[in-house]
């Protein structure tokens, strides 16, 4: 270092900058909210499923915030999975709740989970003993 440049940094750090917001959270195992809402993957949706039959499947649990339904460049077809966000929790886990009992999506069954979980907490899986 330059005789002009110190190592001194007590400066730098006052002050808010350092202090993040972060989502509120009970600690628990569970699903875990994004910034904007709560969001659901759905996977195994049928290749030639259109937004609409996505849409119909899960609008009659809550209104959408948003649905991404995401194309094969090449081919054109539905690559398989969707993301569907929900303003409210209620309608995201009924609508998890009621599509993985249901027949699916365009006659195939589809897996419905959070797309975010919280992870587990520190200590919580618990080691074996090696025989």
């Amino acid at each position: 270092m330059s005789k002009k440049q110190t190592n001194d940094n007590s400066d730098r750090y006052k002050g808010e900058a350092g202090n993040f917001q972060s989502l509120e959270s009970d600690d628990g195992p569970g699903p875990m909210k994004s910034i904007e809402g709560w969001i659901v993957i759905v996977k195994g949706i049928h290749e030639e499923a259109q937004e609409d039959d996505v849409f119909d499947a899960f609008s009659k649990y809550g209104p959408i915030k948003n649905l991404h339904l995401n194309l094969d460049r090449r081919t054109g077809f539905v690559k398989g999975y969707a993301l569907v966000e929900f303003n409210e929790y209620t309608h995201a886990s009924d609508a998890i709740n009621a599509i993985n009992k249901s027949e699916g999506i365009c006659g195939k069954k589809v897996q419905v989970d959070w797309a975010f979980k919280k992870p587990p907490k520190k200590g919580a899986l618990k080691q074996t003993k090696k025989q």
